[in-house]
């Protein structure tokens, strides 16, 4: 086994971290990202890391995708950004590249790879959150393709989207067999964006609810073949948990550094608060979770790229990494004290950030249930 990377691994991810910093050096407070912001991660390539060169896209494998996010996550100072681009980049684009018509390809992949198309994940109903094969959107067919009705609950860039994959049920009695897939673009009639909704964290992406009422898409917008959306949606699954998962890293990455220099610099009676064993074995543990949950990670990638089965890395990846994500920024918060809680600091953005990595995706007991399935109970 070999831990180092290539010269040119390296390069690319120093070459994208400094890129990062000089563009993204400050947090995006109370409002969306903008068409520019977009634009700029596309002019970077970050939008197309995986995406076959044919389409624009810098045709990367997985290992080396996550290196990439994880120079994003840990360059750039909102955490919102890198999480909409990284769904938009996994759970949309990977399902077109894999599954789609040619047609659909390079209709939206160019677009997506340099930004200007914005793509949204339409997924999760109000009554299907993780019970994906229960969903309530319906796509009856029809000549020359399929009519959507319903809507979706929580659709990341979802107020912004020029484009959306979405599945609904086409065979009501075959449970996950019964969902398809589709890419439809916000342009189609019937197609209906609610507005931002107001959440904890992640504030710079919007996500809102997706409407399709009697939303006609024609067969060459249909992703594989009828019934094979949850298998889709699971594929995508695959590249949202192991390489969206990379930005948290970085993001780790960032908040022990500021951890690290606030306890050198950080005086309580006459010495650095690092002298404190309370604080120098919080920083420890912090280090131990982030290399931990970063192996882990990139071996979830080395295997996706092997096309080995990579269902129960992938699952022990993503809980490593959020779970860290989380305890981390909550120790940072502890470290700071109450300048930690204020907002000036930046440290409490990191908190609200972080607590979603253990809900989207798949929860983090939907990850046991994950795990414990592959021991075989």
């Amino acid at each position: 086994m070999r831990f180092d990377w290539t010269r040119e691994q390296k390069a690319a991810y120093d070459d994208t971290l400094a890129a990062v910093r000089d563009r993204f050096p400050e947090p995006i407070h109370d409002r969306c990202f903008d068409r520019k912001e977009w634009r700029t991660l596309g002019d970077l390539g970050l939008l197309g890391l995986s995406i076959p060169a044919a389409y624009g896209g810098g045709g990367l494998g997985a290992l080396d995708t996550a290196r990439q996010v994880e120079a994003l996550g840990r360059g750039c100072a909102d955490t919102g950004i890198v999480f909409a681009s990284s769904a938009h980049l996994f759970a949309c684009a990977m399902p077109v590249v894999t599954f789609a018509t040619e047609e659909a390809r390079r209709s939206f992949l160019p677009g997506m790879a340099s930004g200007e198309l914005i793509a949204g994940n339409a997924m999760t109903e109000e009554d299907a959150g993780s019970d994906v094969s229960r969903l309530a959107v319906t796509a009856t067919a029809t000549t020359g393709g399929f009519v959507l009705n319903g809507t979706k609950s929580f659709v990341t860039n979802g107020p912004v989207s020029d484009v959306y994959v979405t599945y609904a049920t086409t065979d009501p009695h075959a449970g996950h067999l019964g969902v398809t897939g589709f890419v439809v673009p916000r342009t189609a009639e019937g197609v209906r964006v609610g507005e931002p909704f107001v959440k904890m964290g992640l504030t710079s992406v919007p996500a809102g609810t997706v409407t399709f009422e009697d939303c006609f898409v024609p067969d060459a917008h249909v992703l594989g073949a009828p019934g094979q959306g949850g298998a889709i949606f699971q594929h995508s699954m695959g590249w949202e948990r192991a390489c969206l998962f990379a930005g948290y890293l970085g993001l780790l990455d960032r908040m022990q550094e500021r951890a690290v220099e606030h306890a050198r610099t950080r005086r309580q009676f006459g010495a650095p608060i690092g002298d404190n064993q309370a604080v120098s074995h919080t920083l420890a543990d912090m280090k131990v979770r982030l290399e931990s949950a970063r192996l882990l990670l990139y071996r979830a990638c080395w295997e996706m790229d092997t096309g080995a089965q990579s269902t129960l890395n992938v699952a022990l990846s993503k809980l490593a990494v959020s779970e860290a994500a989380l305890a981390g920024a909550l120790d940072t918060v502890r470290i700071y004290g109450a300048r930690g809680y204020l907002r000036d600091a930046g440290i409490e953005t990191l908190l609200r950030d972080t607590v979603p990595a253990t809900v989207f995706s798949g929860t983090s007991d939907i990850q046991r249930v994950i795990i414990a399935r592959e021991l075989g109970l």
